[in-house]
């Protein structure tokens, strides 16, 4: 197996690329198109570097896997899958993600909101095949209700459940989200792992302006995560979370990224005019 990165700056998200040595299978973790929101100009430069890595190693895409709906980048999905036929995947309660959403963005009678836009509707456990390895979908609610992790042999792809230890955890203060849920995802789920598991997180915010830092490991997160340790109590998590997440802005681009996201990353139809609108609620959030 082998694990290949790629760090956006501009929203602090990290993509992977997973390859099966043996078949040149691949799947991609949570890829970025590229806003400019000041502008409204859309770039596929983060997927630039995506489908050249997936060229130069003669990959073979075949699934690509949101963790959530993001509320920080639009998802790079129907980009991947327009190029390279493959399929994407989400966590199966994604459907409550696009309920809550529906009404906020309008977007009106015929906006499904069984999660039919995806291609694969993971639910918790559920595995799939890539070459000679096996993707486990692991269901980590708490940050959004639809979060999903991934484990391929020894390495889980967190998403925004588990950061680094001292980034601590995701956020919880969006629509449904629930620092309890979290608390028990990672406590009861992810620690659950083996302390040699590698880790591999979706955002790493630079505390400090230190250098990026995507990898850590269970045992690490266990004694060392600055949220949510081995002996950390749930009480005490969720006062932290609470308290921590009342000082956070709003993510820079979170009305674009979600009305694009919760649609498995398709951008809207073109009015008359030829032109795609993104909507900007005012006074909701």
């Amino acid at each position: 197996m082998n694990i290949q990165h790629f760090f956006d700056s501009r929203t602090c998200t990290l993509t992977y690329v997973v390859s099966d040595d043996a078949t040149r299978k691949a799947v991609v973790f949570d890829s970025v198109l590229d806003f400019d929101a000041r502008s409204g100009r859309i770039s596929e430069e983060s997927i630039a570097h995506v489908d050249r890595y997936l060229a130069e190693n003669q990959l073979d895409l075949k699934y690509i896997l949101d963790t959530h709906a993001h509320a920080d980048h639009l998802s790079g999905a129907q980009v991947l899958k327009a190029r390279h036929g493959a399929k994407i995947g989400i966590g199966a309660d994604i459907t409550k993600v696009q309920e809550t959403f529906k009404n906020v963005f309008d977007m009106g009678e015929d906006f499904a909101t069984d999660g039919s836009q995806f291609d694969l509707l993971l639910e918790d456990g559920d595995v799939l095949a890539l070459g000679q390895l096996k993707i486990k979908a692991i269901h980590t609610p708490g940050h959004t209700p639809a979060c999903m992790s991934y484990l391929i042999d020894d390495a889980l792809f967190s998403g925004d459940a588990l950061f680094v230890p001292d980034s601590g955890t995701g956020r919880c203060d969006f629509p449904n989200g629930s620092p309890a849920d979290l608390f028990d995802s990672v406590r009861e789920k992810l620690y659950a792992l083996a302390d040699e598991t590698r880790v591999f997180v979706g955002h790493d915010y630079l505390p400090g302006g230190r250098e990026v830092s995507w990898e850590t490991t269970i045992g690490k997160s266990k004694t060392d995560n600055i949220a949510l340790r081995e002996e950390t109590r749930k009480d005490g998590f969720v006062k932290f979370r609470k308290e921590r997440d009342g000082t956070l802005a709003v993510p820079a681009q979170i009305l674009p990224s979600v009305q694009v996201n919760i649609c498995a990353g398709r951008l809207p139809q073109a009015h008359a005019n030829g032109i795609a609108y993104l909507k900007i609620p005012l006074n909701v959030l």
